[in-house]
């Protein structure tokens, strides 16, 4: 293995907007995505990786009709569902080093984090976080824990059950002169394949798979991320 490190910066800003009430949060896309060496069906934009399930299952719940491949209409059609649905894109890792150049968030050292606290200082009507992930070691909540305990804040829970459930209190500015506001976050079943083995562990699933053979991990996503999209 060669001792060079790989810099896995993230290629895209943060997608944010001042009507945006939610956002998705995940860790950083493919690091084909930062090197430019992008698939034909690959999509040149957040979660754009033709092996994410991401777009795919929010297709199917909004019945989008995306297109998957590198064009600009593509990343158009994603901005523009966005915009009308108020959902942000900000992912928490700015830039993390690799020994291997793959995706896998374990492989991740000395990541550098975008601030999200911030970031909802600053995007006042944004009440809830969609995380891509839960809180195994460098998924998206692992790392907001993580930058909540600097603020000296922290999670509550309010539902245990997949998808966890939590909230924060977030003061408007680190000052307290205004309000504060609380933030729920969701950490969503991560939407993709490495994923798919604690979805088939879960119990719900396999209550699922035994009414309806045909019943698959995507359609247990679909399901899940409805309730919250």
């Amino acid at each position: 293995m060669s001792s060079k490190l790989f810099v896995h910066t993230h290629p895209y800003e943060p997608f944010l907007f001042p009507e945006a009430t939610k956002l998705i949060v995940g860790t950083l896309p493919p690091p084909r995505f930062t090197t430019g060496e992008l698939k034909e069906d690959d999509v040149d934009f957040c979660y754009g990786s033709r092996n994410g399930m991401l777009w795919p299952i929010l297709d199917r719940i909004f019945d989008l009709n995306l297109k998957y491949e590198t064009t600009a209409e593509a990343a158009e059609q994603r901005k523009k569902f966005l915009l009308k649905r108020k959902i942000g894109v900000c992912d928490i890792v700015g830039s993390a080093e690799r020994h291997k150049i793959d995706a896998s968030d374990l492989g991740m050292q000395n990541a550098k984090l975008r601030d999200l606290i911030m970031y909802l200082q600053k995007y006042t009507n944004v009440d809830t976080l969609l995380f891509t992930g839960g809180n195994s070691k460098n998924g998206p909540e692992y790392f907001f824990r993580r930058q909540l305990k600097e603020y000296g804040l922290q999670l509550e829970v309010v539902s245990g059950e997949v998808p966890r459930v939590h909230q924060f209190m977030l003061p408007s500015s680190m000052n307290g002169t205004e309000k504060s506001r609380i933030v729920k976050t969701v950490s969503l079943t991560a939407p993709s394949g490495a994923a798919n083995r604690a979805v088939g562990s879960l119990q719900t699933y396999k209550d699922l798979k035994s009414r309806n053979p045909k019943f698959n991990t995507l359609d247990f996503r679909v399901m899940q991320y409805k309730e919250f999209f």
